[in-house]
């Protein structure tokens, strides 16, 4: 048995203020036992402006945000998964939003950019990550604690595809700032079909809240068994969330319904 947690935050235009609040929600994380925390999406700058966050890019290796994750992951020896950041990109007033990974000395071992860009109009509310974000191309996963674990970001969650590029996997992780329209609509039950087509653990970390931006988005961090149950759920503002991931279930699961071995396509 192993533990892991999510860490669910609304995070602010201030990287400093937020820093402060992933420290202690970090620490808060570790206390419950866990080998492995994920932080949100956006979690060091959700800026007043899409913009903004090209002003805080940093470029890989370092930076306050990245020394942060890594200073973090060594403190409390957990495998830190860092939500997202951005990082400089080729191409002016875009970034590149990434998901970093530290092992519980502090170092980077993996890597994802994010590769499916969040674009949704409806009414006053509208949406369009491409206008200051580069797209990945490269699926990701890393070896984790337990097995495997596929990096996936927030409107990646849409695209089951890029989950089977994967291969087999432990775990998927799902670092998210879901809009609070689409979140209520979809988000429960796109991680669940997740966790069950795949048949393994589905760790989510969301924002969760009215933001200063005035965005609200729809929270609801969570871990999902690869049977599709939820194990533990933090519907709004900020705390973490934990609990188990049993490789034995997931074993047990695949053997009585070896539903990964019967693709054929």
């Amino acid at each position: 048995m192993h533990t892991v947690a999510a860490v669910q935050m609304i995070s602010s235009p201030d990287v400093a203020h937020n820093i402060a609040t992933a420290r202690r929600l970090i620490a808060q994380a570790a206390d419950t036992g866990a080998e492995l925390v994920l932080l949100p999406e956006y979690w060091a700058i959700m800026g007043l402006s899409d913009s903004d966050k090209v002003d805080h890019a940093e470029r890989p290796g370092s930076g306050p945000i990245q020394e942060f994750m890594a200073a973090m992951a060594r403190q409390y020896g957990v495998w830190l998964i860092g939500g997202t950041l951005p990082l400089v990109s080729d191409q002016a007033g875009k970034v590149i939003n990434t998901t970093l990974i530290y092992n519980p000395e502090g170092e980077h071992v993996g890597r994802y950019d994010k590769i499916h860009l969040f674009g949704f109009s409806k009414g006053t509310e509208s949406y369009d990550e491409a206008q200051t974000i580069v797209p990945g191309r490269t699926v990701g996963t890393v070896d984790g604690p337990f097995g495997k674990v596929g990096l996936s970001v927030c409107y990646d969650l849409r695209f089951p595809e890029l989950y089977r590029a994967m291969g087999p996997v432990a775990m998927i992780v799902v670092p998210a700032a879901f809009t609070y329209t689409t979140g209520r609509a979809h988000w429960e039950v796109l991680l669940r079909a997740r966790a069950i087509e795949n048949q393994c653990y589905v760790l989510a970390a969301a924002q969760g809240g009215l933001h200063v931006n005035g965005r609200r988005t729809w929270g609801h961090s969570m871990l999902i068994d690869p049977w599709g149950e939820i194990k533990a759920v933090l519907p709004e503002g900020e705390g973490v969330i934990h609990g188990e991931v049993d490789p034995a279930f997931m074993a047990s699961v695949r053997e009585s319904l070896p539903a990964l071995k019967h693709r054929t396509m």
